[in-house]
């Protein structure tokens, strides 16, 4: 094994995070689809990065498990891959300070839209642009992504995309803001140190001053 190791080499594949400004590309594009479709991605998309959310995470949220505040919104994880007891855990969604890319102000629309006033918070959404009472997969989460990201920036940039490209965009984002790592791991639920900082690693590595 050390041998296959030595010859094919051991690193992970790394989707591409989709930092603030991809999103905002993306949203751009997301906007020219057909109302529903268009309303369900845009919410999809600002709450999964906003929430650093796993895809599996955000296909589990409900409407019940929604809490309003006056300045954004709590979601309730009952479930999620570190917490598999079902111990729960709360995430804080902020309002943005503009309201074309704000997740709450994008979530409230939706549901709005499409009628939703219980069970799966985000659903399908078939060709005729009609909302099925049924929620979405995690297959689906990733989907979507990457058919936004080759509607904004070409199949090639897709193919580097994931489900996973909102939570590692939030946590590089918040690395290039200065968030504190506790912070961010408070957000996304991270239980070890070392996974949040392969994404925070790199953001360090080039803030390093030139010494010439």
């Amino acid at each position: 094994m050390q041998g296959i190791r030595r010859t094919f080499g051991v690193a992970q594949r790394r989707v591409r995070a989709l930092v603030r400004d991809d999103l905002l590309e993306v949203l751009l594009a997301v906007a020219k689809q057909r109302p529903m479709k268009a309303a369900r991605d845009k919410a999809l998309l600002l709450v999964g990065f906003a929430g650093a959310f796993r895809r599996s995470e955000l296909v589990a949220l409900a409407v019940e498990d929604v809490s309003p505040h006056s300045h954004g919104l709590e979601l309730l994880l009952r479930r999620s891959k570190t917490d598999q007891e079902g111990m729960g855990r709360t995430v804080f969604i902020p309002m943005a300070k503009a309201a074309e890319r704000c997740p709450v102000i994008a979530l409230r629309a939706w549901l709005e839209a499409a009628g939703i006033g219980s069970g799966p918070l985000f659903r399908a959404v078939n060709r005729h642009d009609q909302v099925s009472a049924r929620g979405m997969t995690g297959q689906s989460v990733a989907l979507i992504v990457k058919s936004a990201v080759a509607a904004a920036k070409g199949a090639d940039a897709a193919r580097d995309v994931a489900g996973h490209s909102l939570r590692a965009g939030f946590v590089t984002e918040a690395a290039i803001t200065g968030m504190a790592t506790a912070t961010i791991m408070g957000q996304t639920g991270h239980k070890s140190l070392e996974m949040v900082m392969r994404y925070v690693r790199p953001v360090e590595k080039r803030r390093i001053a030139s010494l010439l």
